[in-house]
Parts: C-alpha cells; structure tokens; sequence
C-alpha cells in the first residue's frame, strides 16, 4: 500500500508544511486530470466485502522508524474484534450498511465519535473515499497553491483527494498550509 503522494513538496525547514514546488508524482493535478473529493479526517480500514456483507476487516499499519529506515511502507493488518483498540473501528463497519457495494476489498475511514475526536461524523461509519467519495462540486475546482490555501481556510473538512482515471491520487491537507484542523469555527 502506497502512501498517496502530496500535492506540494514539503518545507525541508518545517516538514509539516509545503513549499509552492508541485510534487512531481503530483503534478498531473495542476494539468486539471484527476476529480477533486473531500478527504475525511478518520482511522483508515480496508473492508472485504462479499455479497453485500464484510467478511474482513483490516486496519492501516504504519512502520516503526527502523522498518521505515529498511525501507518498510505502511500496509494492513487485520482487525479484531476481541482488541479492545479495535472497537470503534468494528462501531463504524457495524454501522455501515452495504447495499450496492461490488465484491472487493475496499478501502475507507472509519469515522465516529470516538474516532479523531469525532470531528468528522457524530455517529460511527465508513467513508469509502475509494468506492464512492464525496466529490467537490463541478465549480469548485482549486488547483493552485493560492487558491488551494483560501479554499481550505473557508472549508470545513480536512483536505482534498484527487482522483484519476488510471488509479493515481493526490492529496492535500489544512495542516499542510498551517491551517488548524480542527477547523476553527467562526
């Protein structure tokens, strides 16, 4: 499982920031290619899904430093449902209806309010930000660092996901500006 690249190069000064440079794995996004979505602030799952029904859940595990540094990527490992770690993110697939889902295994965030500080839904549920995401609308396109940076300062959601045709994405994040996410209520 393959990190999805950001949209900028990150600050070498600050890491939790981004520079203006366009990623080069990124860049297609500034060509206009790719669908713009909301990306979901939650815990990230894989669900397997067979006949309408989960019959596997998975969980994002990241490498520690020394499998990251023995060039380790984060990948899945299974969830479980007697780890107490584990129960908001079995709340969210239990909560989750899966009418109309292809047989598959499906990527998504778990969200609820136990999940991130419950920012992003106040009930538990899965985001398939793979099968079906929220895209932004047709007239709400930013593409530029400007209009990347004002466009997320007056949205409340904690980024944006690109979609393109051939299976590459690309993200960007309030926090990669120094926006504050939670978003800041006015």
């Amino acid at each position: 499982m393959e990190k999805i690249p950001t949209l900028f190069v990150r600050n070498p000064d600050n890491m939790k920031l981004v520079t203006r440079e366009v990623n080069p794995d990124a860049a297609w996004v500034l060509a206009g290619e790719g669908v713009p979505t909301v990306k979901k602030d939650g815990t990230n799952v894989r669900v397997t899904v067979v006949s309408e029904k989960v019959t596997f859940v998975e969980k994002r595990r990241n490498p520690t430093r020394e499998e990251k540094a023995n060039g380790a990527e984060p990948g899945y490992v299974e969830a479980r449902r007697d780890d107490p770690a584990d129960r908001h993110i079995f709340a969210a697939v239990d909560n989750t209806h899966y009418i109309g889902w292809p047989d598959g295994a499906w990527p998504c965030e778990a969200l609820g309010p136990k999940i991130q500080g419950g920012v992003e839904s106040p009930y538990p549920v899965l985001y398939p930000f793979a099968l079906a995401p929220i895209s932004l609308p047709s007239w709400e396109n930013p593409r530029t660092w400007g209009e990347l940076l004002d466009y997320l300062g007056t949205h409340e959601f904690e980024g944006i996901v690109w979609h393109h045709p051939d299976g590459r994405m690309a993200k960007i994040k309030r926090r990669d500006f120094g926006l504050p996410w939670p978003a800041q209520r006015r």
